[in-house]
This record gives structure tokens, sequence and C-alpha cells, in this order.
């Protein structure tokens, strides 16, 4: 095997050069993409969701991170947590008020490194017109040339938000005690990005 070969990495579809940066304008793969959440239901047990239309792009910087700034909006009435009555209830006026409020957008305002592969994304979360930052710990998962000779790269990551800072306050006090919805919302993210221009 010549040099040459030694130095590429074997991957279904052919032989491509492993990655060597990933600095570049990045586009946000929907398909391999989660946005989801979870929220305490009834005080006992967890409701989660994701949504299923979102896009977004990117610029990733990796020598100075600072560089670096992503915008995703999301389509609000795509909420899925595999409940078609509760998911109609989350679309109205009582949550995310998804005809007046049509989607739900993040755009970053900083990017730290704090660690080998892992970073602090600070950005204004926009939610039924009304915009707050948010802060996002993201782990770098990894990164490949794909079968069509495309950079892909991978992070996780999560944030909490208190839902009420957003005007989304609809709840009901059980009568046992405690109310059916957390004020408190995990945020999770899986994102695959795509490089458009090195």
């Amino acid at each position: 095997m010549s040099t040459t070969q030694n130095n590429m990495r074997q991957v279904p579809g052919g032989l491509f050069p492993p990655p060597t940066g990933l600095t570049g304008a990045f586009a946000l793969d929907a398909s391999h993409t989660r946005i989801g959440f979870s929220a305490r239901h009834a005080m006992v047990t967890k409701v989660r969701g994701a949504f299923n239309e979102v896009e977004g792009t990117g610029y990733l910087d990796e020598a100075v991170p600072s560089n670096s700034h992503f915008e995703v909006t999301i389509r609000a009435a795509s909420i899925d947590t595999r409940n078609a009555g509760r998911d109609a209830h989350l679309r109205d006026n009582d949550f995310l008020a998804t005809d007046q409020y049509p989607e739900i957008t993040f755009c970053s305002t900083s990017v730290e490194r704090l660690g080998a592969g892992h970073y602090e994304v600070v950005g204004d979360l926009t939610i039924r017109g009304t915009t707050k930052p948010v802060h996002i710990r993201l782990e770098l998962i990894g990164s490949i040339i794909d079968p069509w000779g495309k950079l892909r790269v991978g992070f996780e990551g999560e944030a909490t938000m208190n839902r009420k800072e957003w005007g989304v306050s609809w709840n009901y006090v059980l009568d046992a005690g405690g109310v059916m919805v957390s004020d408190n919302v995990n945020l999770e993210f899986e994102l695959a990005l795509v490089m458009v221009e090195p």
C-alpha cells in the first residue's frame, strides 16, 4: 500500500482523507439532528419530546472558538411528544402559540472552549416573541469524511431553561400538591453538521 493510502481512512464507499481541521461554514443536517426536551409531569414522571423540523447554519473556528457562531430556526408546530392531544395543547396559546409565533430561533452571541472537545455556547433564544439568553454546554463527539466526501461533525449537549421567562406559564395545581408541569425544562441537543465551505 502506498504512503498516500496509509494516510487515508477507509469508509464505506471508498478512501477519503481524514479530517484535518474543523474550520469552515457548516449547515445542520436535520435528518441526523435531534433538538429535544424533557419536563417533569405531575411531579413524578417526565415527558420527553422533540422538534421534527429544524434548520441551521454556522461557522466553526477550531483555532479561535470565539470566532464561531450558529443560527438555528425551529418550526414550533413540529413539536412531537408522541401524543396527539398533548401536542395540540403544546401548540395552542397555553404554551407555544404556534399560530402567532411559528418559529423558535436561537442565535449565538459567544462560543468558549472549556477544555478539549468541550464548549459553552451562549445565545439568544426566542420563544413566543420573547428573547432571553441561554447557556448551552456542548461536547464534540467526533468528525469524519462521509462516503460523499463531506466533512461531518457531531456535537451533543444540554441546557436548562425556566419556561416562564419566555411567557410559557400555563400550569395546573394538583389536588395532592404540586403542579402538573415543572417550570424548568431540560433541552437536549444531538447535532450533525456538514461543512459547506472550508
